[in-house]
């Protein structure tokens, strides 16, 4: 969290993390699809040759007053692929939230569990309590023959503590339910904060 007390603004960055194709730009896509142009700003992303996110997207929204502070709110995803490790921890630094994108496809547990893992070591070395950041688990691509339950998921992951949301990005299903419900999380955990 950076406040510019001149211009009263508070800026809050949240990271969507998780396997490569887990669809994080998917969300990203939906969201400033969806939002009031005059409320968000312009969707920056970099691609590799084969259109994947190789940096990060960016979408900037405003919402309402934090403590007489206006909020921008900054939504960034990392890319997926392990050989971007560099560029993953770069785009964490900072990060008041995270919202991790698990494929719920059965064949993609491994893919899932690799990807928590390098994000909690990536969160660790920045010297952040992995269990101090405020983050959500969302479960996409539900509407798969494969998919797993949300629950299942979570227990795979081992991180009980965190909120689950089923999503289908492709279709806007759980995408807004994610997005509230991680800024929920980071302005209550700012408010304790200021």
């Amino acid at each position: 969290m950076f406040i510019n007390w001149q211009l009263r603004q508070i800026n809050i960055k949240i990271v969507y993390y998780g396997p490569s194709l887990s669809g994080k730009t998917t969300n990203l896509e939906q969201i400033h699809q969806k939002i009031d142009p005059g409320k968000r700003g312009e969707l920056i992303s970099l691609k590799t040759y084969a259109d994947r996110t190789l940096y990060f997207d960016f979408l900037q929204l405003e919402l309402g007053k934090i403590n007489g502070l206006t909020p921008k709110i900054q939504l960034y995803t990392v890319p997926g692929q392990t050989f971007y490790e560099a560029s993953r921890k770069l785009v964490l630094k900072g990060a008041d939230g995270v919202v991790f994108v698990a494929d719920s496809g059965s064949n993609r547990m491994d893919d899932n569990i690799e990807s928590w893992k390098d994000m909690s070591k990536q969160i660790e070395s920045l010297g952040v309590e992995l269990a101090k950041l405020p983050m959500i688990i969302q479960c996409n691509k539900q509407d798969l023959p494969n998919a797993l339950p949300p629950d299942m998921l979570k227990n795979m992951l081992n991180c009980p503590e965190y909120m689950v949301i089923p999503a289908i990005a492709i279709n806007t299903v759980g995408i807004f339910e994610t997005l509230k419900a991680i800024i929920t999380v980071v302005v209550t955990d700012i408010q304790k904060q200021l």
